[in-house]
């Protein structure tokens, strides 16, 4: 037996010794590059991804909500929430009632996956029947103005929600009752190939034979005239809408204002109105608007935060009628604790840089839209600045949903998602009013509100708010907020 052929693979493969040496080897190499595998995460390649179900919506328009594309390597810890994310953003264009994101097919050797996105798209037409309250509350309208129908808006709003499939909105109103109102507006969200341009146009014109004419002890003061229109409103807005990314969003407006009220409010009831006695007034506005959203559920959310800040210039020096410049800003963080515990802070506030005297309908603070304090519905705040801060601590009481089958002829309502939250209410807030008289004594001081409220969201985007609430006067009573966000 010659010596070298003892040391031929060929002698350890016929060998007990060679079969022994060869786990050795195995064991060996494992040891020193076991570390090295496991340092390496574990990825995938998105080869691609599937739509389903978007019969009038274009792909791209769901695509762009989507925080990943076709050839994008994602960690597999990453991917389930990039995956869940996803779907709340295309839940958050408006143009469905769900979305869902799973895997169509998985490559194992070479680790690449097919995505599926199947969504089930919204009822886009709404001729929808006005039957609305002019007043700034239901609460108001109920209590303080006696249930009264001569205080109420009846017409029709037509919304015209995809219109060519790329999430775009044309709105006809058409308006009667206490508000006459003939309006029109579209808006575009893109309109470049990148999706990152587009725009909105409106015009509108309002009539009103009530007006709100001066504010005492923080409420509204009206004067009515059933034979003439005190009030009339001209306006036309056009902005441009710049979307870099998904979270983040600027505004560009220009916009043209023009307001008349009868001889009888200028010169009698409140000259201050417009200022100075007149009953016309005219300006062009400027204005830039910035928002960053990571919400999860924009009408109700649940976790995540929002920023947004607006500068605004009202009066350009054409007309000379009107001279602002404002800055507007506000901050939301909901922090989920589990799986049905949220809590929500939001903090809003408003700051004049020109101090001088505002005309009285254009100095408004606390108690119009969604700057209102809990237990203050009946009252408002105006002034040149204010502030608010407000907390909700909400638990998930139950979740569900109603299947109302053939009974509903349009297919897009016919399964409607219920989600019903309490929620305890605590806020403060501020209205600076340097040109208080005194007749108002809520501005110029803190005030607190809170109390308990039960919150229904109906479908996706329909919030209805049940509140019991108190304030520092020592007031308490039944409010209710509605936002059907149509």
């Amino acid at each position: 037996m010659n010596a070298p052929w003892l040391f031929t693979m060929g002698y350890y493969e016929k060998t007990a010794a060679g079969r022994l040496f060869r786990i050795f080897l195995f064991l060996l190499l494992a040891c020193c590059f076991r570390p090295a595998l496991l340092a390496q995460p574990a990825f995938v390649t998105i080869d691609s991804i599937t739509i389903k179900g978007n019969r009038t919506t274009r792909a791209a328009i769901i695509l762009r909500e989507m925080l990943f594309r076709e050839g994008d390597t994602i960690s597999l810890d990453e991917l389930p929430e990039k995956l869940k994310r996803s779907e709340l953003l295309i839940m958050n264009t408006g143009l469905f009632n769900c979305a869902s994101i799973h895997y169509k097919n998985w490559e194992g050797e070479t680790n690449k996956i097919h995505l599926l996105a199947e969504v089930d798209e919204a009822w886009y037409v709404f001729p929808v029947p006005v039957f609305e309250l002019a007043d700034r509350n239901f609460n108001v309208w109920w209590v303080e103005q006696g249930r009264s129908l001569n205080r109420l808006n009846f017409g029709l709003d037509f919304s015209h929600l995809n219109i060519s499939g790329h999430g775009d909105r044309l709105k006809l109103s058409a308006r009667y009752g206490y508000t006459r109102k003939y309006a029109i507006g579209y808006r575009l969200p893109y309109f470049n190939k990148n999706q990152t341009l587009g725009f909105s146009a409106d015009v509108a014109f309002l009539q009103n034979r009530e007006i709100n004419y001066t504010t005492f002890k923080n409420k509204q003061e009206f004067y009515r005239d059933d034979n003439d229109f005190l009030f009339q409103r001209f306006r036309a807005d056009l902005e441009l809408n710049y979307r870099p990314g998904i979270k983040s969003f600027h505004d560009f407006v220009v916009a043209y204002r023009q307001n008349r009220v009868s001889d009888i409010v200028a010169a009698e009831l409140n000259p201050d109105f417009f200022l100075d006695g007149r009953n016309l007034q005219r300006y062009f506005v400027l204005a830039y608007r910035y928002s960053y959203d990571k919400r999860d559920v924009r009408p109700y959310p649940w976790k995540g935060s929002h920023f947004y800040g607006v500068v605004e210039k009202d009066g350009l020096g054409v007309f000379k009628d009107r001279n602002a410049l404002t800055l507007y800003a506000g901050y939301g963080r909901y922090i989920p604790f589990g799986q049905r515990w949220s809590l929500s802070l939001q903090s809003h506030g408003k700051l004049s840089l020109i101090r001088n005297r505002q005309p009285y309908n254009d100095n408004r603070a606390i108690g119009f839209g969604l700057q209102y304090l809990h237990g203050y519905e009946y009252y408002i705040m105006d002034g040149l600045d204010m502030g608010m801060a407000q907390s909700s601590l909400r638990f998930r009481l139950w979740g569900s949903g109603l299947n109302f089958g053939k009974a509903m002829p349009i297919q897009a309502f016919r399964h409607m998602p219920i989600r019903i939250h309490l929620s305890l209410n605590n806020d403060l807030g501020y209205a600076n009013n340097p040109f208080s008289t005194g007749l108002n004594p809520l501005d110029n001081r803190i005030l607190w509100g809170g109390g308990l409220g039960l919150d229904i969201v109906l479908y996706y985007d329909k919030v209805i708010q049940i509140e019991y609430s108190f304030n520092d006067l020592m007031e308490n009573g039944l409010f209710l907020h509605l936002n059907m966000n149509i």
